[in-house]
C-alpha cells in the first residue's frame, strides 16, 4: 500500500470527490458497496433485456441513469465550485 495525497472537493462521504497527485482533474471515490450496488444492477438489466421484459428493464435503466446523473451533478457541482473547468 502506498500513501499518497489527494486534494477533497467535496465532503468525505460516498462519491466524494478528490483529485490526486499529478492528475489533472478530480475522480469520483464510489465506495465498495456502492460499486457492488451498481455491477448488481448492470446485472439485472442486462437479464431483464435478455428475458424479453423491456418494461421492467427500461424502468431499472431509468434508476441507474438517475443515480449516475446525481454523481455527475455532485461532480460538476464541485468543479464549478473549485473554478475547474469540465474536461466533457
Amino acid at each position: 500500500m502506498e500513501r499518497v495525497e489527494a486534494e477533497l472537493f467535496t465532503d468525505g462521504g460516498n462519491d466524494a470527490v478528490v483529485r490526486l497527485a499529478g492528475r489533472n482533474f478530480p475522480g469520483v471515490l464510489i465506495q465498495g458497496d456502492t460499486l457492488s450496488s451498481l455491477r448488481a444492477d448492470v446485472a439485472e438489466l442486462v437479464e431483464l433485456c435478455a428475458a424479453g421484459d423491456l418494461k421492467e428493464a427500461r424502468y431499472v435503466a431509468s434508476l441507474l441513469q438517475v443515480d449516475l446523473e446525481s454523481k455527475l451533478q455532485r461532480y460538476a457541482d464541485a468543479l464549478e465550485a473549485h473554478g475547474i473547468s469540465r474536461s466533457f
